[in-house]
């Protein structure tokens, strides 16, 4: 196992895929078992091989390489999760300053997604029925041309023709909810 370690701290790649193969799926599943984490297990073994590669010479021939490869593990395990904890904490934070932001986000966003409906129910109703097998049930062209027996060239049509008439709408609307606030 000494040969290992010298050969890794000489640069040697093959020795260093050599340990990457008999220890990554053992590593996961130490570090998976301590955060109950895939994220956080998958993040410390990449790290942990990345640390072992760029501090090769600073490898310890008197200690095996498992052994240096689970504290670099550790370290990093310790690291991530005294990340995780701060932004946890900001996070709490943030949310206990400003108790009703979400709430009127949800109500800002619910008042622009009435906005939209209402200006999608204003189309003609082929350019509406079209609009909405094409956005809202993702149809293909060739499918609503199909379903609905017109060609594809005229569904296209449709649907620019619907985007651009929406865009006016909404545009308009903005401007005059501005100028009231003015």
């Amino acid at each position: 196992m000494e040969s290992i370690v010298q050969d890794i701290k000489n640069g040697n790649i093959e020795s260093f895929k050599m340990i990457y193969q008999q220890y990554h799926a053992k590593l996961y599943f130490y570090v998976l078992k301590c955060t109950h984490s895939v994220y956080l297990a998958e993040e410390t073994v990449q790290l942990s091989f990345i640390l072992l590669w760029e501090r090769r010479e600073k490898l310890s021939a008197n200690f095996n390489i498992s052994s240096q490869l689970f504290r670099i593990a550790k370290s990093v395990m310790t690291d991530l999760l005294r990340k995780q904890q701060v932004r946890n904490k900001h996070t709490e934070s943030m949310i206990r300053e400003t108790p009703n932001w979400h709430m009127e986000t949800d109500i800002s966003v619910k008042e622009e997604l009435n906005r939209v409906y209402h200006s999608i129910e204003q189309l003609s109703p082929v350019r509406k029925n079209v609009f909405k097998l094409s956005r809202f049930e993702g149809l293909p062209h060739k499918e609503i041309a199909r379903q609905l027996s017109i060609s594809p060239k005229t569904v296209e049509n449709h649907i620019v023709r619907a985007i651009r008439q929406l865009k006016d709408s909404l545009l308009l609307l903005f401007f005059l909810i501005i100028s009231s606030l003015f």
